[in-house]
């Protein structure tokens, strides 16, 4: 299952980091930029696809280990479909 992140998520891994000490630099790889839905100024280091996506498109992943190939799928809403 994958989950959207805005940002939030990452700037609380960061925090949690700082807990242990101040790192010299922390990359970050993304699978999926979604660069329109950003709440906060984070991005990938590494970007394995940018979708041009508004806040409302629901973005699903599909790898061919459960689904028979690799693909994106990019919704106008969220359905409740697996």
């Amino acid at each position: 299952m994958m989950y959207y992140m805005a940002g939030r998520t990452i700037q609380s891994a960061l925090t949690a980091i700082q807990h242990y000490g101040r790192p010299a630099s922390v990359e970050l790889l993304t699978l999926i930029d979604r660069r329109f839905n950003r709440h906060l100024p984070i991005a990938g280091d590494f970007i394995g696809l940018t979708i041009d996506a508004l806040d409302e498109a629901y973005v699903k992943v599909e790898w061919r280990e459960t689904s028979g190939q690799d693909r994106v799928l990019l919704f106008a809403e969220k359905t409740d479909s697996k």
